[in-house]
């Protein structure tokens, strides 16, 4: 019998990250704030020296003009990008939430987790071919009060 498995790129590192939110969900339970979550991810990564920024506001332009920013949960290793959630379920507005900050940050793959149901949900998001076309998710892109007084 043939694996039809298809390995992905840093599949060590996204297999670290899931145990730990594995380990999150085990403690907690679904019904937290993702807050909540974020921050005990936070210690796990740290314990497991795991580097990673958090929250952190990525630029994201149109020809040339700032019109927000991206904010994903974490970025991991400077080659993951984790993005929680603590829903009843997830819909495909998440998974391109994702592609996103994949598009902005050019990290090879992506993490979309969801402490919010009775058994974690998570799923690996490796950047689609036209990655380009993804650059600018308006649903998901942050515009602070400055930037809006502008064009």
């Amino acid at each position: 019998m043939t694996n039809k498995r298809i390995e992905g790129p840093h599949e060590d590192l996204t297999y670290r990250i899931i145990g730990a939110a594995m380990a999150v969900h085990r403690q907690w339970g679904p019904g937290l704030k993702e807050q909540q979550y974020q921050r005990s991810l936070e210690i796990s990564f740290t314990e497991m020296e795991l580097s990673y920024t958090a929250q952190q506001n990525l630029p994201v332009y149109d020809r040339d003009v700032l019109v927000g920013f991206y904010i994903p949960d974490f970025i991991v290793e400077e080659r993951v990008v984790v993005e929680i959630k603590a829903l009843g379920d997830l819909d495909n507005s998440h998974l391109a939430q994702v592609i996103g900050y994949l598009a902005v940050t050019g990290c090879p793959v992506g993490l979309l987790i969801n402490f919010g149901t009775r058994s974690l949900q998570y799923r690996r998001i490796l950047p689609p071919r036209n990655i380009s076309e993804h650059r600018i998710n308006r649903q998901w892109l942050f515009v602070p009060d400055w930037l809006k007084g502008e064009g």
